[in-house]
């Protein structure tokens, strides 16, 4: 997945993005960092076919994301929003299914495909046992997995999450991260992710973006990116990056400019 130059405003007249470039490694993590407003939402609907820029492009496979018809982006990549919706009286398995639509044509698709498809999705987020359950009945870390499970149905190698751990505890934020790393490990896939913990980004990321007032000031390594010198530049806070034999790296804010 390349973004080339992708410049996206909402008005027309603002800018959102502004010329971002960067390149998405197959088969790694790679997370989206940065202040709030500074387009890493927006960057990532663009890579999701949501947005169309004014110019530049996202591309998949050799293709712009806007060529692609809506079913056969479907098939290239899975979304998970902030926010979703669904009834409330809907059960696991049957929302799930929903996923599958991309793959079925004018007389239906495999109906051996879409069972192991939601069998394998609902395994791998940890809900086999609770698919009879309808939503309304389930916990925030619960309903968020079911969202990732309706995507991983799809069967996509791309995988993008915006501000997957919003909302929930620190129990429920690590068990999602943790999944996520499972996924990309035991089965390839490619994951693009917006967070804004960045102790959370060092830990599950390959590669971080690092971004701010629209464009791109770092792409690369974790260890490179979050420096305290370039943390102090994205946030203004002023930080140490220390480590730890069994954690690896991590940020201890000391202090916003001025204050510490």
């Amino acid at each position: 997945m390349e973004i080339n130059r992708v410049v996206f405003s909402y008005d027309k007249k603002h800018d959102q993005l502004k010329g971002v470039e960067a390149l998405v490694a197959t088969g790694k993590v790679t997370t989206i960092i940065g202040p709030n407003g500074c387009g890493k939402s927006t960057l990532l609907g663009v890579l999701s076919g949501f947005y169309r820029p004014q110019s530049g492009q996202a591309i998949v496979d050799g293709k712009a994301v806007h060529r692609y018809s809506p079913k056969e982006l479907a098939r290239k990549l899975a979304v998970v929003h902030q926010q979703n919706s669904a009834p409330s009286d809907i059960t696991i398995e049957r929302l799930v299914g929903y996923g599958r639509i991309p793959h079925r044509g004018w007389f239906g698709g495999s109906e051996r495909e879409d069972r192991e498809a939601i069998e394998w999705a609902l395994a791998c987020t940890g809900l086999t046992a609770k698919r009879s359950a309808s939503i309304e009945q389930l916990s925030g870390g619960e309903l968020q997995r079911v969202w990732l499970a309706m995507a991983l149905v799809q069967k996509t190698p791309i995988l993008l999450l915006d501000e997957p751990t919003a909302y929930l505890d620190m129990y429920y934020q690590l068990e999602l991260l943790e999944l996520t790393r499972r996924l990309n490990r035991e089965h390839g896939l490619t994951i693009v992710m917006v967070l804004h913990d960045l102790n959370q980004a060092l830990r599950y990321s390959d590669r971080i973006i690092a971004m701010k007032d629209g464009g791109i000031v770092a792409h690369g390594l974790p260890e490179e990116v979050l420096s305290a010198e370039r943390v102090k530049e994205i946030y203004g806070v002023n930080v140490v990056v220390k480590k730890a034999a069994d954690t690896g790296l991590y940020i201890v804010p000391i202090g916003i400019d001025g204050t510490g």
